[in-house]
């Protein structure tokens, strides 16, 4: 390629890629200056290289010191020196000398290919970033591209970003395999080596919360508000709601007509149980909400830090509690208080009161 059609072909590449020839030309310059040391170790001092678009010309140049008494012959010349080259010359001043490196045409050529390759690859990383640093906390559908023995690789948006879907993002139980459609929530975007980084999850309590308001006009409009969310993947998900106009039916707008929104939800995650919870500023009032589907006798505050009892009828502890405790370890994070959930026979004998707590089952 002569330099002429080089130059041609940068300026196709501002036109295609919106990246300016200036950007190229310091890049280039500085590369071919390290090219060129790199070639010529220890024969050379300081180079210069000048790239010039207009005269489609790219010029090598040693550059010397004008100084008293030479030190460095590399990067130094005597005023004596210099003054045979051009009289004007003076302590301080740049000598600049112009040659041509062995395999010039080379040198130039591997190094402007892989100047522009960087910059492409900059400019794509920096328009990918662009593109996704606002799609932290949304939901995305992405195509399964690749998996290897612990991650799931999502193509996402154009095909310019991959998504990484770690093992603690993904949820026991579910299969992915290549080209599979999934929607995935968007945890973190960041800027790596390699370009930009979009860590996406299926196991997130943030998943919930989007396919609701995919599925619910009311909470993306924000008249039903989801308060709090708790979740282990693929088991059960408790989410507490709320809606300030007394007019609106909250959990029957998250349900829908004869479930038909709460299992769109469901379906999307494959068959996950989901307790939705009519949410209370009365933290015991939550409390007993939050331990459905088990009826609630009471709620005692206890001593300590949102520390509270919860006394459920003896036949319903198990259900209160759950299997491997799961049901009242999700009350526990979707409230924010220790709950120590007792039998009602086991409560009595505590001699604690066991005036009933307000509010009906939880469905």
């Amino acid at each position: 390629m002569t330099n002429k059609d080089f130059f041609a072909a940068l300026a196709d590449l501002e036109k295609e890629k919106g990246i300016p020839q200036q950007v190229f030309m310091e890049a280039l310059e500085n590369a071919l200056v390290s090219a060129c040391k790199k070639q010529y170790f220890g024969m050379v001092g300081a180079v210069e290289v000048r790239v010039n678009p207009e005269k489609a010309s790219i010029d090598f140049f040693t550059v010397k010191i004008v100084v008293d008494e030479v030190v460095d012959k590399e990067k130094e010349i005597s005023l004596q020196d210099a003054k045979l080259i051009k009289k004007s010359y003076k302590l301080g001043d740049k000598v600049c000398t112009k040659f041509v490196p062995k395999d010039f045409s080379r040198i130039a050529a591997q190094t402007a290919k892989q100047v522009i390759l960087q910059k492409i690859h900059e400019t794509e990383r920096d328009a990918a970033m662009n593109e996704f640093s606002n799609k932290e906390g949304e939901l995305l559908t992405g195509v399964v591209r690749k998996i290897d023995a612990k991650n799931v690789y999502v193509e996402l948006g154009k095909g310019t970003i991959e998504g990484l879907m770690l093992p603690s993002d993904q949820v026991i139980g579910e299969t992915y395999n290549v080209n599979d459609k999934i929607k995935v929530f968007v945890k973190r975007v960041k800027s790596g080596f390699k370009g930009a980084q979009v860590l996406v999850s299926r196991s997130a309590p943030g998943l919930v919360k989007k396919l609701f308001e995919e599925e619910v006009p009311e909470i993306k409009e924000g008249t039903v508000v989801i308060k709090e969310i708790s979740r282990e993947a693929g088991a059960r998900t408790k989410m507490a709601i709320y809606s300030e106009d007394p007019r609106i039916d909250a959990i029957g707008a998250c349900v829908g007509n004869k479930g038909a929104r709460v299992n769109a939800v469901v379906e999307e995650l494959h068959g996950e149980k989901i307790d939705i919870i009519p949410w209370s500023e009365n933290p015991l009032e939550f409390i007993a909400k939050a331990l459905s589907p088990a009826k609630v006798i009471s709620v005692t505050q206890l001593e300590g830090d949102k520390t509270a009892m919860a006394v459920v009828p003896d036949d319903k502890l198990s259900l209160a509690i759950g299997k491997d405790g799961q049901n009242a370890r999700l009350a526990v994070r979707l409230t924010g208080w220790k709950i120590d959930v007792k039998s009602q026979s086991a409560a009595e004998k505590l001699g604690f009161g066991l005036e009933e707590a307000e509010g009906e089952d939880a469905e």
